[in-house]
């Protein structure tokens, strides 16, 4: 079993469960609709990019146990749904409006910068310091964030919020900062470093206009 098998998975059966949710407590207002609209389409998303650009870091193998290990931690990003629609809380508009917003950057940032880490990888192996990357190094775990705090916005209650925090405590900094030391073999990396963020944009400061290419051979 890969890590991706685990990932895949949830992300197919969400809008499944979102579905049966809203059947289960009679609740078709409009904050589960939307909520069904965002996650569905983050999950097809996810598959047609596991598809097109598959992320490396999720082919490792992993035994069976810790594969269902992993199911279960991802069953908490199902709490949000749970509490939005079990709750009949109807969000306001402009709650609507703003984690809509916050969802379409979200995509944006995480799947497009995805993208050009994949083709720029497969067609120019080295430290990638322009495009998305040029002012944060993880601009994918920003979107990502983005994505699931527009679940927690449309919840209305603190502890979607705490999930969350608790995954970029436990999942999201590690690999990071994982990624930080597998790239600082790069002689250049000192200097990108200090020229962008961890997590949030680095807006000051100029980028170079050219790095020393090197080749690729560990995780990024």
């Amino acid at each position: 079993m890969k890590i991706k098998h685990v990932i895949n998975l949830h992300k197919a059966i969400t809008p499944l469960v979102v579905l049966g949710l809203m059947f289960a407590y009679q609740n078709f207002t409009l904050g589960p609709w939307v909520y069904l609209s965002l996650h569905g389409t983050y999950g097809l998303l996810w598959l047609l990019k596991d598809r097109i650009f598959p992320d490396r870091q999720w082919e490792q193998e992993i035994p069976l146990g810790m594969g269902i290990f992993g199911f279960g931690v991802l069953l908490l990003y199902w709490v949000a749904p749970f509490i939005l629609i079990s709750s009949g809380t109807i969000p306001s508009l402009p709650l609507v409006a703003a984690a809509i917003s916050c969802n379409i950057l979200g995509i944006f940032l995480h799947y497009t910068s995805d993208a050009q880490k994949y083709y720029t990888l497969k067609y120019r192996p080295g430290l990638i310091t322009e495009g998305f990357f040029a002012r944060c190094r993880n601009t994918n775990y920003l979107g990502e964030i983005l994505i699931y705090l527009s679940f927690a916005m449309l919840a209305q209650h603190w502890l979607p919020f705490l999930i969350l925090a608790g995954f970029i405590a436990g999942v999201f900094v590690p690999n990071m900062l994982k990624k930080d030391r597998s790239l600082s073999r790069y002689p250049e990396f000192a200097q990108y470093k200090a020229q962008s963020g961890l997590l949030l944009p680095q807006l000051l400061g100029q980028i170079p206009a050219n790095y020393k290419e090197t080749k690729e051979t560990g995780f990024l």
